[in-house]
């Protein structure tokens, strides 16, 4: 380890804290100076830097645009895992993919998006439910379209490829083993699962390119990052992309009500992760 990259002024700290937020709309609070150390010491050894000031000269430089993106990178939060905290896949299983399907079947078209889909357990994990419980949407239009703004996390995503640590989070053990082949100390999801799901980088701080009729938008553990301004300015555009009756799943700790007058969460019923648009409620907690 290269001694001088332990060590992170101030200057170099509010550099760093003010480009990541310029970049990817990530705050990152004035106490979470040992966060940057932790996340960019690793990447300053690699790069054979000699110390936090050097990678801030590296930063400012014209060629600097891949290194950039380690470094956001480096930054981002991509913990997550499968069918992760799973009461609202049990809510999805039972309630809204139900509902939304019966909906949609004059147009037998379906179409969900994830936005920070880390690499991979998220999406996976909803192409199984579909596959495990709705067999009917085999010759049906569905499209899960699943963004990230780590190119590494995409390929890996794409790729399939898992840890035992990583599979035996949240992965049930028949699923591991009707979706999953053993590929050395690895496990691989099958084509038929990877198929499904269309992975592509998109950076959410950005102006997004998302088409509309979107019927679920999973948003999960995102907004957490972002300031008011930057929450508002994404749910505005996701509420633009969904149906007049789409749905937005959120993470646990998140919600909307600071931060818009788009959306309206569903009754407590639904676990306080899905919200709709500031139109009466159509999902009912009665779906067996």
């Amino acid at each position: 380890m290269i001694a001088p990259a332990a060590t992170l002024d101030l200057e170099a700290f509010h550099f760093i804290r003010d480009f990541v937020y310029r970049s990817a709309s990530i705050v990152i609070d004035e106490d979470k100076h040992y966060l940057v150390e932790y996340r960019l010491a690793p990447l300053i050894e690699r790069e054979g830097m000699r110390s936090f000031r050097h990678l801030v000269t590296e930063l400012q430089q014209p060629s600097a645009g891949p290194l950039r993106s380690r470094v956001v990178d480096a930054m981002t939060t991509n913990e997550t895992s499968f069918f992760r905290d799973a009461k609202p896949f049990d809510i999805l299983r039972r309630i809204i993919l139900p509902q939304l399907i019966e909906r949609r079947r004059p147009y037998r078209e379906l179409h969900l998006f994830f936005g920070g889909c880390s690499s991979g357990q998220e999406p996976y994990s909803i192409a199984m439910l579909i596959r495990q419980y709705f067999p009917e949407l085999n010759d049906w239009d569905v499209r899960l379209t699943a963004a990230d703004l780590s190119g590494e996390m995409i390929r890996k995503a794409r790729e399939g490829l898992y840890t035992q640590f990583e599979v035996n989070r949240g992965l049930p053990a028949r699923l591991l083993v009707q979706y999953f082949e053993k590929s050395g100390i690895h496990w691989r999801i099958s084509e038929s699962i990877r198929s499904m799901v269309n992975f592509q980088a998109m950076n959410l701080s950005q102006p997004l390119a998302l088409s509309t009729g979107i019927d679920i938008f999973f948003l999960r553990n995102i907004l957490i990052y972002f300031d008011q301004n930057e929450r508002s300015r994404l749910l505005e555009q996701v509420r633009d992309a969904l149906r007049s009756d789409g749905c937005l799943m959120l993470g646990a700790a998140e919600t909307t009500v600071f931060s818009n007058t788009f959306f309206v969460p569903l009754p407590v019923e639904f676990s306080n992760m899905f919200y709709l648009k500031n139109t009466p409620a159509p999902f009912q907690t009665t779906s067996a």
